[in-house]
Parts: structure tokens; sequence; C-alpha cells
């Protein structure tokens, strides 16, 4: 029995971040229809591990906090940490060597 639900965990993780992962389309399409996106292949594969990471955490901190409120902060802490990193990697608001501009 604990094979099984670690195997439907393991295929649920590789959905989250191939879900996450989706989301990469939409620069992909712009960047075809406007000159306002110029993506370089580095930039997808830095969006892609940022994605990619943001899935595995929120999988992790789902499966091993128990539901009420420790799992709602967790979720919280999770959420809060990928859009610091995002804005940072996006406009670098706290001029970071990482910043993107």
């Amino acid at each position: 029995m604990q094979g099984i639900l670690l195997k439907n965990r393991g295929s649920r993780i590789f959905k989250r971040i191939g879900l996450a992962n989706l989301v990469l389309i939409i620069p992909f399409i712009a960047s075809f229809i406007t000159n306002e996106v110029q993506w370089t292949p580095f930039d997808y594969a830095v969006a892609s591990v940022l994605l990619s990471g943001f899935a595995v955490l929120l999988e992790l901190g789902l499966l091993y906090t128990r539901p009420g409120i420790w799992r709602w902060m967790s979720v919280f802490l999770i959420l809060l940490v990928f859009a610091l990193v995002y804005v940072e990697l996006a406009v670098g608001i706290f001029v970071s060597p990482i910043a993107g501009s």
C-alpha cells in the first residue's frame, strides 16, 4: 500500500511541474506577436527552474504539513518566497547580483 501512495505522489509532482511549465507558452507565443517580449533560451531555462522548484516545494509543503493553520502558513511562505524571487529577477527590487535590470 505504501508503494502505491508514493507512486501516485511522484506522478502528482510531475503533473504539477508540467502544469507550471505550461505557463511558459504565454511568453513564447507573445514573442512572435510583439517585439516587447525578447526572451533568450537562458530566460526560459531560468523561468522553468523557478516554476519547477515552486511546484515541488508546494507539493512538499502540502505533503509534510498537517491540515490547518500550519498548512496555510507553509503555502503562504512558499508563495511569498516565489513572488520575491520572481520580482527580483524581473526588475531588481533589492538590487542584488541576480537582478534582471
